[in-house]
Parts: C-alpha cells; sequence; structure tokens
C-alpha cells in the first residue's frame, strides 16, 4: 500500500466540504467554484479507490471512507493553519499583542501605553481585554498577563504582582473616615472579582488584620475591579482596593489609602509566552518595560503593615 498523499488542494477541497456538509458552501470558503472544487474531491476519490461522499438530490453525506477522512483532515490543516500563523508572526517583530482582563487593560496597561509607545516607537501594541483560556496559536497573540493562583504549564511565564489590597476613598471622604473603626458608618465597595480565591480577601478579612470589628455585610458591589475602582474615584463610598490596578489613581491622589494595614492574597499577575519565545526582541523589551513600571506601585506599600490572608485566624 503506498502512503503517498494525494495534492494538498484535493485534501483540502474534501476537508472544507465534509465540514460544511455542503459543496456550495466549501467552494465559497475557497473561493472556487462548485465545479472546480467536485473535480478536486473527484481526484482525491480516485486516488483513494474509493468515494468519499454519497451525492444525494440537494445533499451529500460522508461514505465509511469520507467518515474515517474527515476528522484526521480537519486536525492535520487546523494544526498547518496555526503552525503558519506563529511562523508568520516570527517575521513580523514590529507588532506585539498583548492580552489582560480588562480591569488590567483599563486600570494598568492602557494609562501607560503612551510611555511605552514613546520609549519603543519600533512596535506596535494591539490588545485583547479578555479572561478567557489563551491559545497562543489559535488566537495570535504574543504575551498574556493573567491574574490568579498560577498553575500555568508548558509556557515561559514570570511573576510580576503579589496583590495586596487596602481601604481607598476620595481624599474628601478620607477626612470623615480618618479612622478604620469610622468606616462602620461609610458605604462600603464590594470587588467581587476576588470570589475567587481560596481564602477569603474581602473587607471582613481586612477588618481582621486591621483588628476591628465592623458590620461589612451592606454596601454595594461590583463584578469588575476597575467598576469598582471608578465608583470609589466618584465618592460613592470606600472600595477595598487592588493597589495594582488603582496606581494611577494614587499617583493623581483621585484616591487615597489612609491606613496603614494591607491584605495580601494568594494570587498574582503573571507574564506569559510560549516557550522561548521571552528571547524575541519585541517581546523581552516589553517584559522589561513591565518590571520597570511595576516598581513604580511598590512604594506604596512602604511602611504598611502588610498582613497575608493565610495567615488570618
Amino acid at each position: 500500500m503506498s502512503g503517498r498523499l494525494p495534492p494538498l488542494t484535493a485534501l483540502r477541497a474534501f476537508e472544507a466540504a465534509a465540514r460544511h456538509m455542503s459543496f456550495q458552501r466549501a467552494a465559497e470558503e475557497l473561493n472556487v467554484t462548485p465545479a472546480a472544487l467536485s473535480y478536486q474531491i473527484k481526484a482525491l476519490e480516485a486516488d483513494l479507490g474509493q468515494p468519499v461522499f454519497r451525492r444525494l438530490n440537494r445533499a451529500v453525506e460522508l461514505t465509511e471512507a469520507g467518515r474515517c477522512l474527515a476528522p484526521g483532515a480537519t486536525d492535520a490543516f487546523t494544526t498547518l493553519s496555526a503552525a503558519w500563523r506563529s511562523t508568520k508572526r516570527l517575521t513580523d517583530g514590529g507588532v506585539l499583542t498583548v492580552t489582560a482582563g480588562p480591569a488590567f487593560t483599563s486600570k494598568w496597561l492602557a494609562p501607560r501605553m503612551y510611555d511605552f509607545a514613546q520609549a519603543h516607537k519600533e512596535i506596535e501594541l494591539r490588545f485583547l481585554a479578555t479572561l478567557r483560556i489563551i491559545d497562543f496559536d489559535r488566537d495570535e497573540v504574543d504575551v498574556a498577563i493573567r491574574f490568579g493562583l498560577g498553575h500555568d504549564k508548558d509556557v515561559y511565564t514570570r511573576p510580576l504582582i503579589d496583590e495586596w489590597m487596602t481601604p481607598m476613598m476620595t481624599p474628601e471622604m478620607a477626612q470623615r473616615y480618618d479612622t478604620p473603626e469610622k468606616l462602620a458608618q461609610a458605604t462600603l465597595i464590594h470587588d467581587d472579582s476576588i470570589g475567587f480565591f481560596k481564602l477569603p480577601t474581602g473587607w471582613e478579612a481586612w477588618c481582621k488584620a486591621a483588628g476591628i470589628e465592623i458590620d461589612t455585610s451592606h454596601g454595594t458591589r461590583f463584578s469588575q475591579a476597575d467598576h469598582a475602582i471608578d465608583a470609589a474615584i466618584a465618592g460613592a463610598g470606600v472600595v477595598l482596593g487592588r493597589v495594582s490596578l488603582a496606581t494611577r489613581a494614587l499617583e493623581a491622589r483621585r484616591l487615597v489609602a489612609p491606613f496603614d494595614v494591607g491584605l495580601i492574597s494568594e494570587a498574582q499577575f503573571r507574564f506569559i509566552c510560549p516557550q522561548g519565545n521571552e528571547k524575541r526582541p519585541h517581546i523581552a523589551a516589553f517584559e522589561a518595560w513591565v518590571l520597570e513600571e511595576i516598581q513604580t506601585s511598590k512604594k506604596f506599600a512602604e511602611g504598611r503593615q502588610l498582613v497575608r490572608a493565610s495567615e488570618l485566624p
């Protein structure tokens, strides 16, 4: 039995027709006429020595041979397409596609994009704001910045920020609530995006770390961390803010963090890319810039009592 493959065009025509179960739609996808596509499939059947489709009145269906061939053909073309896109990105060093969660994109990356662009005019930075699991090849992404507990496998990963949080409010509100105990009269803003943490890191946990007992069940709840921070900036209440996302607001004094106690979660931001790609010049430049920028937020930890959530009773 010969192991010679049929022409690639014939296999491509079959794969598209099997996926759509329509010669017409497959021809439209491949930008050929239905007659040309039918010719390619007949050539494949001649090579195989048996039909792969049954031609019905207004439809087609796979024969046993077609059902055997279709999954492998689809997998092969999917793999080939991914490899082609990855190889093309190697030659396009001027574009860097970064994915991060919506909150980190809006509060950390976007405000700093101009600074990166000025320092690296040779790189065009593109953002994909999403929390879904990324396939670097399928999604044509170069770098992912992810927040969580960190179980990354078979990729290059580097911890960026150990997240900690503390009460934040406008300077005007800070005059009114100048001690932790006075938060009992404040409107508390809850960031429910941290609900996936194994250890409690919300208002109740912070109060334990600060050694106070107040009712934290009331207030306004947000599913996104950036929305919670925006509400605090607008003066809607006091947020238990994540410092990494609030750095610019703290620098501009749109928010202040008046209390000494901070709560460290077990989650962290990580810089992730395909193994070996961290050495590519534009990815290495972006990683170095991110690490340098992160240093600016560390000043807010100076002189504070940072308590780990895992150490709370």
